[in-house]
């Protein structure tokens, strides 16, 4: 993606006090407000609600999609392979959600994540279930896996161009909050509900229309100007922001450091929801509805914890939030998830105990989203393509991994390489140290450790 322009208000990466004063922009969310006082930014409210109904028409499938696909002959490791390649796809999407709304707008790629959705599931459900052959399956799967990176990315990039940088962190917590409460937490509570009455099958249609209702609930109700217009400057070429967005990965090494992370924070989550619903109902003694309730108390707490490590993040800094809470808490998260109920079997209230746990300690990640902004403060829309890169790619690796070790180690094995995942992401986010550009500099590269501390406590929340 091509560089801001240093006077843009939205990009500028000068100290706030010398910044364009943005009251006086459409869109800004600068007057108080009572959203604006809990992070939300006002302009950007209808937002969050749809991409909630968005994201929980598209977790409706989560957990139990995987144990219903192997009910239609497929073998388990092939079944693997189909979530992979979904994450290999919806990794390219999500780098093209920065690229693209770089270049259109996110409005204009939310719409083409919402459209591509909805003919790509009535392709997997008109299709490639009823043939239950492996080959349409994994096609139609992947075709899915552009869909919803695009809409939910968009929107992201939206928030990092309109919030205000003291509340970024809030801000992407409530995005995430929103995207977790959907995926997978409401989306299994409704499958828990549905499927008992309608099957299976039929509650994959009614995911349609709710992923309907939720995307375009925001493209038509929120009305700020930013994100119907292209970020970038209007002389800069298609393809020199394409290019852009990939090399500040090795342009700023800090910010392939961050994608990284962002692949390794929710690995565990995805490769999980591919191993552990045939797990936890087979070897744990769970109910298939004693699961699907048990994966939306899991993230529901996401709903809370993302809020507040969003806070805690703004307060006591957001390197230190991510490394402590997000990598190592998760590295112990992931294990006890998995020890624990060997342990107990199928004493429901300590599965429910620690799969709180875990999804608490995900929460911790949640500062990352503003962090990256911090990283590369004059290309916060490469910086977030290449968050986005990250993100999607955490869909094919954690499934990947699965598929690659489920036979020769197991769970356990596999649940280890999950917990070593965390463990470099916390040790990754250690140098994430942030700077402040200079006139002359774009991306510049890291400082001695002591002149980068001043210089973020001068302009940034403490502890980046």
């Amino acid at each position: 993606m091509p560089a801001r322009s240093l006077t843009h208000p939205r990009w500028s990466g000068r100290s706030k006090t010398k910044a364009p004063t943005p009251a006086a922009q459409p869109g800004t969310d600068q007057a108080p407000s009572r959203l604006g006082r809990l992070g939300i930014p006002q302009s950007l409210s209808y937002g969050y609600l749809g991409l909630l109904i968005f994201m929980t028409g598209v977790g409706i499938e989560a957990g139990y999609l995987s144990p219903y696909l192997e009910g239609l002959g497929i073998a388990a490791s092939s079944v693997a392979m189909i979530f992979t390649v979904y994450g290999i796809t919806g990794a390219v999407a999500a780098w093209f959600s920065g690229a693209l709304s770089d270049l259109w707008g996110p409005r204009k790629v939310m719409w083409l994540g919402l459209i591509t959705f909805a003919a790509t599931h009535v392709f997997f459900l008109t299709v490639a279930i009823p043939s239950k052959s492996y080959g349409l399956l994994l096609l139609a799967y992947a075709l899915r896996g552009l869909a919803f990176p695009l809409f939910a990315y968009a929107f992201l990039v939206w928030i990092a161009a309109v919030a205000p940088q003291k509340q970024m962190g809030s801000a992407m917590g409530w995005f995430w909050s929103a995207f977790s409460a959907g995926m997978p937490t409401l989306g299994s509570l409704c499958a828990s509900l549905l499927i008992p009455v309608v099957g299976e099958y039929t509650t994959l249609w009614f995911a349609l229309g709710v992923v309907v209702v939720g995307g375009v609930l925001p493209l038509l109700l929120v009305k700020e100007k930013t994100g119907s217009s292209r970020l970038s400057p209007p002389g800069e070429s298609p393809m020199a922001g394409l290019v852009g967005s990939l090399t500040i990965l090795y342009r700023n090494p800090r910010v392939g450091a961050g994608a990284a992370v962002r692949m390794f924070n929710t690995a565990s989550q995805f490769g999980f929801m591919v191993m552990l619903p045939v797990w936890f109902v087979n070897t744990v003694g769970l109910s298939n509805e004693q699961w699907l309730r048990l994966v939306a108390v899991m993230f529901g707490t996401n709903i809370f914890t993302n809020l507040m490590f969003g806070v805690i993040g703004d307060r006591i800094g957001w390197r230190t939030t991510v490394a402590y809470c997000g990598g190592i808490g998760c590295t112990l998260s992931t294990l006890i998830l998995y020890y624990v109920p060997s342990a107990v079997g199928s004493s429901y209230a300590l599965c429910l105990l620690v799969a709180v746990f875990y999804g608490a300690t995900l929460s911790g990640y949640v500062p990352l989203s503003a962090l990256m902004t911090a990283i590369a403060p004059r290309h916060k829309g490469q910086a977030m393509a290449a968050l986005n890169l990250g993100a999607g790619a955490s869909t094919f690796l954690g499934p990947l991994t699965v598929s690659l070790f489920l036979g020769p180690v197991g769970v356990g094995g596999v649940t280890w390489i999950f917990a070593g995942f965390h463990a470099v992401s916390a040790v990754l986010t250690l140098f994430l140290k942030t700077t402040v550009p200079t006139e002359d500099t774009v991306d510049p590269l890291p400082q001695p450790a002591a002149h980068g501390r001043d210089l973020a406590a001068a302009t940034s929340p403490k502890g980046l």
